[in-house]
């Protein structure tokens, strides 16, 4: 199930596609990567800090997900620009872990609240039911309450609270809340 088709979502009445990752979507994804660090505090990145990732490398990666039929890396457009990503990631290669995927999601800011990432979120846990997983696992930064609202109405549980998880550059923290749900 590594490789999702492309489908035509109306969200808003406006119309968007989902689809795989593909090797030509390599660029877009590294400029995405430097531009979405820039613009939220609960990604993993300083905004400052440089991505090293080429296209090439990039293109790799895809390659891997694609070849992986437990792993999904699904895009969104308005149109022709990609404005955001959701991904299906096996915990671990161990029998004992394989009923558990993470899902990792990012927009650029401006697609915030429009109901893309809910959609994107919908289709994604789906193709994790059909690839076998029977849970699906992420984090979220404790003050990122928007965030923590839809993974609650889509049926994500909270489980733990990882304290000090991350260090921003000013000295502060932030807490994670690991979320669980049930395909």
């Amino acid at each position: 199930m590594a490789f999702w088709a492309e489908q035509n979502r109306e969200i808003r009445g406006k119309r968007y596609t989902l689809r795989s990752a593909r090797e030509e979507d390599a660029q877009q994804l590294v400029d995405y990567l430097k531009q979405t660090a820039g613009e939220s505090p609960y990604l993993l990145r300083e905004p400052e800090e440089e991505v090293i990732i080429s296209a090439g490398q990039e293109r790799d990666f895809i390659r891997e997900k694609e070849a992986d039929a437990r792993e999904l890396m699904l895009l969104a457009f308005e149109e022709e620009k990609h404005i955001g990503n959701c991904s299906i990631m096996s915990v671990g290669g161990f029998s004992r872990l394989a009923h558990r995927c993470e899902v990792a999601i990012a927009l650029y800011r401006e697609y915030w609240g429009r109901g893309i990432g809910r959609c994107m979120l919908e289709t994604a846990l789906e193709a994790a039911k059909q690839m076998g997983y029977e849970q699906a696992e992420l984090d979220v930064v404790s003050t990122n309450e928007a965030a923590i609202r839809l993974y609650e109405k889509l049926g994500f549980q909270r489980y733990g609270i990882f304290p000090d998880s991350m260090k921003y550059k000013d000295g502060s923290y932030a807490d994670c809340i690991w979320m669980m749900k049930k395909l």
